[in-house]
């Protein structure tokens, strides 16, 4: 068969969108809080929230309110001009995170390839060019461009898309040992999420992360931190690298709630880390838009008020009460109760994605992740209420994978 015929015989998809997703049967057509309602009229408890997107719940009317009032004013000018939004933006995100300077992206893969550049320009711009190298860690995702996908390592996510890039490194997650021997004169920057999304809900101790800013203070090495997923609340503190004393990061890449579902990102750097970030040196047609910029202004006036975070504590401390019972009860079903704060992972002994589906029959939404594990990732402001629902829903969907394996035996 030649090329051109084999491209002739390959098959459209029915509804004309490239089949990268294996999506649940399920549509929704409108979200309130916690709550998502299909087509057809039926509701779901999110535990999910697009996958910690929607930290604030559905259709929060704060951020409703800024999407229609920047609407009716300016959406989009690139820049090319000066955007007032992101100087205000910029200012609370330097505020809160104790750094200096601020690039916007669409998308958190975004603001992780511009830390993965920065890292690197920083050592070339001290006439330390050899200074390549990105040591992550398995288990890890840092988005699905090219350098993101080369940072994770993920082999799944790599296949096909032609030879590993040169100046990634893996080591096993947590492992400071395996770092100290790692880190050499062509190390650029260490790149880790201080507590681990889709590689099964995985979190560093305090003492792993003081750790982690020693070995790459003591070798002149940047630190990203990776707070897409983990960070602006998820743990309970707006930040996840501020569980352990005295560690900053020297760039950390934000995303998912900083916009509460509508697409914004950052990549945050202290002034020495973004020194060779000059101008022609990166950019972005959309980054930093005007309306990106007043969603996610609204959307850190809310993350960021305390008596949120006192509120993921206080439910996170709930769930993990309420799960290790669980565990107890099914340990047949239940292996382990991982995470931080309101990103929760059950690492399971039945199938992970058969269980999502024992959820969704309870009308309960979970996300996927490594290991075996499913993820609760529920908007912050859940109530206790909503929180106990939960915990039923996931009872019942115990039981049914019970029943099943039961039957199956």
């Amino acid at each position: 068969m030649t090329e051109k015929t084999a491209h002739q015989a390959a098959t459209v998809p029915s509804d004309h969108i490239m089949g990268v997703y294996n999506r649940a049967p399920l549509a929704f057509e409108r979200g309130e809080g916690a709550r998502l309602f299909t087509t057809d009229g039926q509701d779901y408890l999110d535990c999910m929230a697009g996958i910690a997107v929607n930290a604030l719940g559905h259709a929060h009317p704060r951020l409703v309110q800024a999407v229609k009032d920047q609407a009716e004013k300016l959406w989009h000018v690139s820049n090319v001009f000066k955007i007032p939004g992101q100087e205000k933006l910029a200012k609370v995100l330097t505020d809160l995170t104790g750094l200096d300077e601020v690039f916007f992206t669409n998308s958190g893969t975004e603001a992780v390839e511009c830390a993965i550049k920065a890292a690197r320009k920083y050592h070339w711009a001290k006439g330390n060019a050899e200074r390549i190298d990105i040591i992550g860690f398995e288990g890890s995702f840092h988005g699905r461009t090219l350098a993101a996908v080369n940072a994770s390592g993920n082999a799944a996510y790599l296949e096909g898309f032609g030879p590993r890039m040169p100046g990634f490194v893996q080591l096993p997650f947590g492992d400071m040992d395996a770092l100290k021997a790692a880190v050499g004169p062509t190390t650029a920057a260490v790149i880790i999420e201080p507590v681990q999304g889709e590689g099964g809900a995985r979190a560093l101790t305090e003492q792993q992360l003081q750790d982690l800013r020693k070995i790459c203070d003591d070798a002149g090495v940047l630190l990203i931190l990776d707070e897409i997923q983990c960070g602006l609340g998820r743990t309970g503190k707006l930040f996840a690298w501020t569980w352990a004393e005295g560690v900053k990061p020297d760039i950390v890449a934000l995303a998912k709630a900083l916009g509460g579902g509508f697409p914004v990102g950052a990549c945050v750097t202290s002034a020495e880390a973004g020194s060779g970030m000059t101008v022609g040196s990166h950019g972005s047609t959309y980054g930093g838009n005007p309306l990106a910029m007043a969603v996610g202004l609204a959307a850190m006036e809310e993350l960021s008020k305390p008596e949120l975070m006192d509120h993921v504590r206080e439910l996170a401390g709930y769930f993990t009460q309420q799960f290790n019972g669980l565990k107890d009860r099914y340990p047949d079903i239940v292996l382990d109760i991982r995470g931080k704060g309101l990103l929760i992972g059950l690492k399971l002994a039945t199938n992970n994605r058969e269980f999502m589906q024992h959820a969704r029959d309870e009308h309960l939404l979970l996300a996927g992740g490594g290991d075996n594990c499913v993820r609760l990732l529920p908007p912050l402001n859940l109530t206790l209420e909503e929180a106990r629902e939960a915990v039923e829903k996931l009872e019942r969907a115990c039981e049914r994978a019970r029943q099943k394996a039961k039957a199956a035996a």
